[in-house]
């Protein structure tokens, strides 16, 4: 027997003393820890199934989405209207909010004549609105135009938070033309037609959600509300991704659950009394409402009215007799169930009500009757509690918190008045959910104060929406933009092939003397070493056929200290010698002269394939003596110094250009190559007419664009943001490789964190309170762009990542942080196709065909491991190059890149 019942089974051992039958009459309300636990389970079976699109059973639950996105944050105020309609008079409230959680409230409230109740629609909203016209006379309000929030307790469907369709009537009302109607509509139409006032109706409202919005004004994680008066039900914070029913993903949503409809398909029978069924089937909805006829206060009493009789017929109550008031239905109300159970003045209670139904009851009469509605009035709120258990087992599982953490909205004349109820509810849930912590807050007129807090936060979350998108706006790009990048890429492309233009272009458009792509004939042995950064690899590779090894490779990786990068050139390349020469003998390969490539990836001027000159460092090599001079050439050098004659350097190449000869050894369409990681660069090959720096002018040259520097001559001025200049700004090459700045992963983080800031400093983020952590510069490193912006993870995690970085975050917060990622992320990818529709779009002209088929070989750790950037660039190539049909192929292994370009060469 589950502890909610122990103490009243024991008072009626007790009193009843030899009353077995009256006890055997009660027995079946008293449910068993087993049977609530079924009950709790069956629920949140159902819930799962409500959020469904299309279960493969229908849930009991409506789970109905109220559009509610948010909860409040404090910071709501202003002056609302409430307008509160769900029974035979309605009220009209002016509400007032500070941000100091202080609230004012001056209310009126107005008849609703039967024949309102039973005429038309336009009656019931024309009189509602004359009456709200009146409302606002008296307090000189009419020419403001306030906010209004409707509370319309009636079965709803919402679409919008200010659309509502009413499913049916209840409460005695039959209004006509209403039924299939929005009645937020309707009740704007009544307004229009009073004509000499205006309102905004911002959002309708159940009353269980108004409960949970005030409580969570004044407790900030209150997600939960739960209405137990003359109806029952409750609502709860759901994550939007988990609602089929509604687009989006991201955030959560107020879920109106409407609990009481559950077990209309019979799950609830085996709990179901005798008396259940007789309550239902005198109901005005017979096989409706299920759990709200066990629970709720509108049938409390008419089910301890039942059993009275029972007992009473029965010979146990009343010397056997009943009255006619007892016969009547609905003459023992719920509220004098909280009376008789009072612990001090229920006995006496008990005889007053029992001698008003004309009853003569006797001390033992009294004490019988009191374990009677003790008994129904536990069930009742142990079963609310197996619902409320099923609800935050919900929430704990959505949020991953094993402590379960959980507040709860509470409002209604049953949890408020019955001197028991609430700590039978409180018991009960600790039973059913151990693992839970839950608070419960009373709420202060949910109907009237929630709704204008709903209303308020509808408001601050629309105004908190202006601003984002203005802030956001530069980021998003139309397509005429995008063709006007395209044109200019185009432009600079040529500015770099001319002769007498390409000292000055931004574009360097750099002749590699890579000549031709791989056509899958070359074999051999290869050795390549690959210099960017401070470790470098030094690689062997076998390529054979296809159809048999394919390529084999073996590589050692080696760092470089600081000493060493930061030393002499002859230190530098001396150590790389050295590593190599380890490297051989570590693989018996010394007396085999072997020809070997050099991935460089620094900025070079080639003047042939085994020839580049050292433009400047960068990456933190400083090391002296090397700028200015061909880096091949320290490299052999270095070699004859070592003793080294094994070596046969044949070819010095871009990485850019490794990528490109990579994917063309799988796809002999692949004629560009692409990188987008911590920078970006482009190539491709270009016919040799064009390359007019060089006298040769048959066949083709893949040409190193070298496009990160794009924009440095001003020319795309227009189009970046005050966030990139701020970037540019702190960045160690102030007005240079502008494009770059725009695309790559070494600036993208940057980018989003000034945004951050800037929203922080509106307090639409992070409670406006700018942290240390968030003004320290790098801190969003574009890793975590990704890790934010992957389909694959809620926003729990997304707000551990948050957290990792010291930001503490709400879930609005988490859901806006990603939308800053996905859009300053989209406009780099869109930016970066535009260059690539720029390449394609030349390739074809240079061909002069109608269409081209292509393939663009790419690498990067951005375009690879960013889950929507290769999408974008994708789709937006294909929407600015309609008649190139482009492919991507990505570098399956970097340490392929060299040898692919050297084979090439043999």
């Amino acid at each position: 027997m589950p502890a909610c019942y122990q103490q009243q089974h024991h008072i009626a051992v007790l009193t009843l003393g030899s009353d077995v039958w009256i006890e055997r009459c009660l027995q079946p309300f008293y449910l068993s820890q087993k049977q609530l636990e079924h009950v709790r389970d069956q629920i949140l079976n159902n819930i799962e199934r409500g959020l469904q699109k299309e279960p493969q059973k229908p849930s009991t639950l409506k789970m109905l989405p109220t559009y509610v996105r948010s909860t409040p944050d404090g910071s709501e105020k202003g002056d609302f209207l409430v307008l509160d309609l769900g029974g035979t008079s309605f009220r009209i409230l002016k509400v007032k909010l500070d941000s100091s959680h202080k609230v004012e409230m001056e209310t009126e409230v107005y008849a609703v004549p039967e024949e309102v109740m039973l005429g038309t629609g336009q009656q019931l909203f024309d009189h509602v609105a004359e009456c709200l016209g009146r409302f606002l006379q008296q307090r000189n309000l009419k020419r403001a135009v306030l906010p209004l929030g409707f509370t319309f307790s009636f079965p709803c469907v919402q679409s919008q938070l200010d659309k509502s369709v009413l499913i049916s009537w209840t409460k005695g009302f039959h209004c006509a033309g209403v039924e299939g109607k929005d009645v937020v509509q309707l009740l704007k139409d009544a307004i229009g037609r009073q004509g000499d006032y205006k309102v905004d109706v911002i959002a309708i409202v159940n009353d269980t959600v108004g409960t949970m919005m005030s409580c969570g004004f004044q407790d900030h994680s209150c997600e939960v509300g739960l209405i137990v008066g003359t109806g029952s039900n409750v609502c709860y914070m759901e994550e939007m991704g988990n609602i089929e029913s509604v687009e989006g993903d991201e955030g959560k949503m107020c879920i109106n659950v409407e609990w009481g409809s559950f077990g209309e398909d019979g799950e609830l029978k085996p709990i179901q009394t005798e008396y259940d069924e007789q309550v239902d089937k005198t109901s005005f909805s017979p096989g409706k409402q299920s759990f709200d006829k066990m629970v709720s206060g509108m049938y409390m009493g008419e089910i301890v009215r039942i059993v009275l009789i029972q007992l009473a017929r029965e010979g146990l109550l009343f010397d056997g007799v009943t009255t006619p008031p007892l016969l009547i239905k609905g003459c023992f109300q719920t509220k004098d169930v909280s009376a008789i159970e009072d612990d001090h003045s229920g006995a006496d209670a008990a005889r007053k009500i029992l001698t008003l139904l004309g009853l003569r009851p006797s001390e033992q009469d009294c004490l019988k009757v009191q374990c009677v509605c003790s008994a129904v009035s536990a069930r009742s709120a142990s079963l609310c509690a197996a619902g409320l258990a099923a609800v935050a087992s919900r929430i704990q599982h959505n949020r991953q918190d094993p402590e379960g953490r959980l507040v709860v909205g509470v409002d209604g004349s049953v949890y408020k008045m019955h001197p028991k109820f609430s700590a039978r509810l409180h018991h009960a849930l600790q039973d059913l959910a151990p693992s839970c912590q839950v608070k419960f807050l009373i709420s202060e007129d949910g109907s009237g104060k929630g709704t204008a807090i709903v209303t308020a936060v509808a408001q601050r979350l629309a105004d908190q929406r202006q601003r984002v998108n203005e802030v956001l706006a530069p980021f998003n790009l139309t397509l005429e933009k995008l063709k006007d990048v395209q044109s200019l890429m185009r432009k600079e492309m040529d500015f770099g092939l001319r002769k007498e233009t390409q000292p000055n272009a931004t574009v360097k458009m750099l002749p590699t003397y890579v000549r031709a792509t791989p056509d899958g004939t070359e074999r051999g042995d290869f050795i390549a070493l690959d210099l960017g950064g401070t470790n470098f690899r030094v690689l062997i590779v076998h390529v054979g056929k296809r159809e048999d090894v394919g390529v084999q490779i073996v590589s050692k990786t080696f760092s470089l200290s600081q000493e060493v990068i930061q030393g002499t050139g002859i230190q530098l390349f001396d150590h790389i010698i050295d590593c190599i020469t380890e490297f051989q003998e570590e693989n018996n390969l010394r007396g085999r002269r072997m020809p070997l490539g050099f991935t460089f990836s620094f900025p070079c001027r080639q003047t042939s394939l085994d020839q580049g000159i050292l433009i400047t460092w960068t990456k933190g090599f400083s090391a002296s003596g090397c700028v200015g001079e061909d880096v091949v050439r320290l490299l052999r050098e270095a070699a004859i110094r070592k003793g080294n004659s094994d070596l046969m350097i044949v070819a010095l190449v871009n990485d850019t250009v490794g990528t490109m000869m990579s994917c063309g050894y799988d796809d002999p369409a692949c004629e560009i190559g692409l990188i987008v990681g911590t920078g970006t660069n482009a190539c491709y090959m270009e016919e040799m007419k064009n390359v007019e720096i060089l006298d040769d002018s048959d066949g083709r040259m893949c040409i190193n664009m070298e496009w990160g520097a794009f924009g440095d001559n001003d020319c795309m001025d227009d189009l970046i943001t005050n966030f990139d200049r701020d970037v540019d700004q702190f960045s160690i090459n102030p007005g240079k490789q502008k494009y770059e700045k725009m695309i790559s992963g070494m600036y993208l983080g940057e980018i989003v964190r000034q945004i951050l800031i800037i929203l922080t400093k509106y307090r639409i983020l992070f409670g406006g309170k700018i942290s240390q952590r968030l003004q320290t510069r790098d801190l969003f490193p574009t890793k975590f762009l990704s890790d934010i912006e992957s389909d694959t993870l809620g926003l729990v995690q997304v707000r551990s990542i948050l957290t990792d970085l010291g930001l503490r975050s709400t879930c609005d917060d988490t859901v806006l942080v990603k939308e800053v990622c996905t859009t300053v992320s989209r406009r780099a990818a869109q930016m970066c196709a535009a260059g690539i529709a720029a390449v394609v779009e030349k390739i074809r002209e240079n061909r002069e065909l109608n269409t081209l088929k292509i393939t663009v070989g790419v690498d990067g750790t951005l375009y690879k491991l960013h889950p929507h950037f290769a999408g974008i660039v994708q789709e937006t190539v294909k929407i600015l190059a309609p008649q190139c049909d482009t492919q991507t192929l990505q570098e399956s292994s970097q340490v392929l890149r060299d040898w692919r370009s050297r084979v090439k060469v043999q």
